[in-house]
């Protein structure tokens, strides 16, 4: 009956989001609510559950998103995200540039919103191909690629960050896990995306001639490189030296630098520290279009806020189901279960099309069952937040906004971005996978 009803619920889901548009907000919402009845519970319980399941997400990460994305705004206004990636190209070389821009993408990724950095970096894919020769879409698979690695995997993320709050997950491991399994699924990406440049001729991408280079539409403020890096590079070192710090060897002891990297390497601490370290890149901008910035910022951090929310309600009402009625698998089943982690969060992900909406989603429908696979220790659940993850890329295609990003704004014919951007993806989430399992297997 309890199999039934998270089927049912799961088709809900991905209907009422797919057919009728409906916010996920309100799927996810109604769908704790209609849950929590068809699981006999009473209207008091439910509403409890809920709030209990909204508020304790909320508690963990709702500070971090608003500052993640006040950084990520900034990065993309003060036209630092093309610093970043200018910055890389120069360090790889322009024979490299694929590579270089891969990596370009992967780092601005990290803070700022795969389908923004794609807008923003766009044009610099024509520009080197002007240079180098290169098929634009090779550099068009690469940039999108490497955005879409960080965006999956690496928090401040929200889709990441969402997953860890709600399967209580250590965010450092996470991040630092993160890294390790988003990096070489960011390089399968630059490999597809050199083997499809091959197979499919130029003439699938459309060259406008009257598009400018992107240093003379987007760099408009003095931003140096050590600047535009540190919002981002310093957090991410924060957040990590706190969860070494945490290891039972204690390699920082118990006393002062333990104490020191636990304040400054907690998330929130981190991110507000990322956030005055932006500022420096619009220091020549007035202060009420700065605070116009923020505004906005918190406006596109308040959605997903939400939305984690309700992913965490949902959650909540989930956890109240018999798990071992439900599945019966032994607890020793750590391979399966990250199977599948991936396989419903693929399923998600190609059925509505969004990648944060699936993570949060298979996050709560996993949470419940964390004990039954046996992934109750820190690395475990860091595993399935990934395992997550890379199902939630696995794949992007026509029902993805993303997918019409960069295709638009490559000018592929949607065949081509099929060939190109969807099985990229394809080949992307697969590689994250089998890394997440290894990682299962050595640590």
């Amino acid at each position: 009956m309890d199999l039934a009803l998270l089927l049912l619920v799961i088709v809900f889901i991905v209907v009422a989001t797919v057919r009728f548009k409906m916010h996920p907000v309100l799927s996810l919402t109604i769908a704790a609510i209609f849950s929590g009845f068809l699981l006999g519970l009473s209207p008091d319980v439910i509403m409890k559950i809920i709030s209990e399941g909204f508020g304790k997400t909320l508690s963990s990460i709702g500070l971090i998103i608003a500052f993640g994305t006040i950084i990520g705004v900034f990065l993309e206004k003060t036209g630092s995200t093309t610093v970043l990636a200018n910055t890389v190209l120069k360090w790889i070389g322009l024979k490299r540039s694929p590579l270089a821009l891969n990596l370009a993408g992967f780092m601005i990724s990290i803070p700022v919103f795969c389908d923004s950095g794609f807008i923003i970096l766009s044009s610099l894919n024509k520009a080197l191909s002007k240079k180098t020769g290169i098929s634009a879409l090779v550099f068009a698979v690469a940039l999108a690629t490497g955005l879409y690695a960080a965006h999956v995997f690496v928090p401040p993320t929200p889709g990441p960050l969402a997953a860890a709050a709600i399967l209580e997950a250590d965010l450092g491991t996470v991040l630092l896990l993160g890294l390790v399994v988003a990096i070489p699924v960011s390089l399968a990406g630059y490999l597809w995306a050199i083997f499809i440049g091959k197979s499919l001729k130029e003439s699938a991408i459309i060259t406008k001639k009257d598009e400018k280079p992107i240093e003379e539409k987007e760099a408009k403020y003095v931003v140096s490189p050590f600047q535009a890096f540190l919002p981002i590079i310093i957090p991410v070192i924060l957040i990590a030296l706190k969860s070494i710090g945490d290891y039972p060897t204690k390699p920082f002891g118990e006393e002062f630098f333990f104490k020191l990297f636990s304040f400054l390497g907690n998330p929130i601490v981190a991110l507000l520290i990322g956030v005055f370290l932006s500022f420096p890149l619009a220091k020549s901008i007035d202060s009420k279009i700065k605070n116009q910035w923020i505004t906005s910022s918190l406006k596109q951090a308040g959605l997903i806020i939400l939305i984690t929310g309700a992913g965490g309600a949902f959650g909540a009402i989930l956890r109240t189901i018999d798990v071992n009625e439900l599945i019966n698998l032994e607890s020793t089943s750590g391979y399966g279960g990250l199977l599948i982690c991936f396989l419903i969060a693929a399923l998600l992900k190609t059925a509505q099309g969004s990648s944060t909406v699936a993570i949060i989603t298979t996050a709560a429908i996993i949470a419940p069952l964390l004990e039954t696979f046996g992934l109750v220790n820190i690395t475990n659940k860091a595993l399935v937040v990934l395992a997550i993850g890379a199902g939630a890329m696995t794949v992007s295609h026509i029902n993805d906004s993303y997918f019409w990003v960069v295709s638009q704004f490559s000018n592929m014919d949607v065949k081509t971005a099929l060939k190109g951007h969807t099985m990229a993806t394809l080949f992307q989430g697969l590689t994250g996978l089998v890394v997440v399992l290894l990682l299962n297997a050595l640590l």
